[in-house]
């Protein structure tokens, strides 16, 4: 265990800190060769515009039902898979850097969102002129402050389209909360101790167990735990890191103690969950009348406050249960691109 005030950061897998710092490819691009037979691990922030096609894609182990109009923020760390064949899309990433220096709210966009009407329209010209831009200006390093200007723009768009569900918990303990959160990103790995936390922020296990009980409906304990498990169902579904490896990344001294806590968590053992994720993912989300997991669950990164879409099963991202708390027109392809006008 590393004591409070010594936790820290836990990167990115697999981060390439050479990349371009913001790009555009498709769909395909992101699992090259394994035809989305299993979940990816992202190591970058992505936004995916589809632009053709119906089918799902599990992000975090959640279905979202996607069809042209569709968008969805990806989040470096979490996992993405789509279904087989994969649908159509635009895939706007870019790294951490990127947005340096402009005041973007990134928790505000939300992870899904059905575009429809004028709102679809701005958002699919400014996501084809900055594919076009990318794709036009790849090697010239000045263009970079343009597609950074573009990016900011096209997020803070989508931090203020209507619909996103406000915060009902009371601003002081959702303050404790998303601080809360924020520790235990970086803390995770090391203690699974609500106490180490709470010192750590200079207040008591009640006050951080009230703050998640009024955003989450969950205790402290449980969000540490769902985090947990749900960095352990990443790394099972996405990689070939043996199990006793992944449970010692997490914290785990013994490999029989990662187990337990593992299907307690999400009700399989590691070796099975590993096993009913390693097959391509096929058909679309079903309508269901669950309720949509609550916010700052572990199906939802710390300030997500959008709730679940139609047709989105009310589980977890490991797949548990939770408790009840227009038209479209087609991005052009950067090759096709000779300007600025949509084609009719």
């Amino acid at each position: 265990m590393v004591p409070p005030g010594q936790f820290s950061p836990v990167p990115s897998p697999g981060v390439d800190t050479g990349a371009t710092p913001i790009d555009t490819l498709t769909l395909g691009d992101l699992a090259p060769g394994s035809g989305w037979r299993r979940p990816v691990l992202v190591d970058r922030d992505l936004l995916v515009l589809t632009t053709g096609g119906h089918g799902t894609a599990d992000l975090d182990f959640r279905p979202l039902p996607c069809r042209p109009g569709t968008l969805l923020r990806v989040r470096a760390g979490q996992v993405l898979r789509c279904t087989v064949p994969p649908l159509d899309a635009t895939v706007v990433r870019w790294d951490a850097e990127a947005l340096r220096g402009f005041e973007v709210d990134l928790d505000a966009v939300p992870p899904w969102r059905q575009l429809v009407g004028e709102d679809e329209d701005a958002v699919i010209n400014e996501v084809s002129q900055l594919a076009v831009d990318a794709h036009r200006h790849r090697d010239v390093p000045a263009a970079q402050a343009l597609l950074r200007h573009q990016l900011a723009v096209l997020l803070l768009r989508l931090s203020l389209l209507p619909g996103v569900a406000p915060a009902t918990a009371p601003r002081a303990e959702t303050a404790t909360y998303q601080r809360f959160r924020r520790e235990v990103e970086r803390g995770y790995p090391h203690t699974r101790r609500v106490e180490d936390y709470a010192a750590q922020l200079g207040c008591s296990v009640r006050t951080l167990t009230r703050a998640c009980l009024a955003v989450t409906g969950r205790s402290a304990k449980q969000v540490l735990d769902e985090r947990v498990a749900l960095q352990a169902s990443r790394l099972l579904a996405a990689t070939d890191e043996p199990i006793a490896r992944i449970g010692r990344r997490l914290g785990f001294t013994e490999p029989t103690n990662f187990g337990r806590f593992f299907t307690r968590e999400v009700g399989s053992s590691p070796g099975a969950f590993r096993a009913a994720r390693d097959q391509p993912l096929t058909g679309t989300a079903r309508p269901t009348s669950g309720q949509p997991a609550p916010r700052g669950s572990a199906s939802a990164e710390p300030g997500d406050r959008t709730p679940a879409p139609t047709g989105a099963p009310a589980t977890s991202p490991t797949g548990r249960e939770k408790p009840k708390n227009g038209r479209m027109v087609r991005p052009r392809p950067p090759a096709d691109a000779t300007g600025t006008r949509r084609p009719a």
